[in-house]
């Protein structure tokens, strides 16, 4: 059996050369879950405390997967967009 050591940086360098490679085969352009930053930056929202009605609502979905970090689905933030849309005159 073989053993490889790589350093830290070289080991995180490698992952995210792999994790590249994957989304580009499997045509994945954006991550499913992203921050709550990312989540009213797409909703277009500046406050902590709407985005946390709109979770408690059921608005849109998310994951808890620690304590301190919460999670928004990408999918469920462009559905609640769409199915808020408003046809003009």
């Amino acid at each position: 059996m073989e053993v490889i050591c790589l350093q830290t940086r070289a080991f995180y360098e490698l992952v995210e050369t792999v994790v590249e490679r994957v989304k580009t085969k499997n045509n994945v352009t954006q991550d499913k879950w992203i921050t709550g930053v990312e989540a009213m930056k797409l909703l277009k929202i500046k406050s902590k405390t709407t985005l946390q009605n709109m979770r408690d609502r059921g608005d849109i979905v998310f994951t808890q997967p620690q304590r301190k970090l919460i999670l928004y689905d990408r999918d469920s933030i462009n559905e609640y967009l769409e199915n808020n849309t408003r046809q003009t005159f």
